[in-house]
């Protein structure tokens, strides 16, 4: 399986990435949740505002402020989630009129991706100064970072136990597609040395 290499976006372009294939992963025609998310939050920016909401963070001058992004990408990127159903807005000012970004229920469930990438960081592109921010559980006290287990048997997951097959949903007529089968043939996630 390759991965469409993407090119800058042209100035003043319209949000969307462009891919050597001419489309986006979401338009290949293969379902991927995994596409589906980095649509929505691949770029370099979504990801920083999302921290920024998730630490409380309001109002379009504060995300400005934070991330020194320029303000044509700011909102762009506020718009799309909030098109997207992450973020809900509430008007706080009537003259001029002014709204806040509020975290949707959608939306703070990607936390878990967030603290994911908090703690792939921490371990793989450490400066050697150790985290720049822990994450502390409120109900107990501890320091802790985000680990993925089984929802059924709470062992730790990683690539080599774990396969991935096809859901009830996955459309019939690409199941029987020979890339298809060839990727569900059983196969655990990654093979390792």
């Amino acid at each position: 399986m390759t991965t469409p290499t993407t090119r800058a976006e042209p100035a003043g372009g319209g949000g969307r990435t462009n891919y050597d294939e001419g489309m986006s992963p979401t338009e290949s025609g293969f379902p991927c949740s995994i596409a589906r998310v980095t649509e929505l939050i691949g770029d370099p920016w979504t990801p920083l505002v999302l921290r920024d909401a998730v630490l409380g963070v309001r109002r379009y001058e504060d995300f400005h402020r934070n991330q020194r992004i320029s303000r044509n990408a700011l909102s762009r990127t506020l718009r799309k989630l909030v098109d997207a159903g992450v973020l809900t807005t509430r008007l706080y000012q009537d003259n001029p009129p002014r709204k806040e970004y509020l975290l949707s229920p959608k939306g703070r469930e990607l936390f878990g991706v967030l603290s994911a990438m908090i703690a792939w960081g921490d371990r793989w592109l450490d400066d050697g100064a150790g985290p720049p921010v822990v994450l502390r559980h409120s109900a107990c006290g501890l320091d802790v970072r985000a680990d993925s287990v089984c929802s059924g048997c709470g062992e730790p997951l990683d690539a080599a136990r774990v396969e991935f097959r096809l859901g009830d949903d996955f459309p019939a007529d690409l199941a029987e597609r020979p890339d298809v089968t060839l990727r569900f043939a059983g196969r655990s996630s990654a093979s390792h040395d």
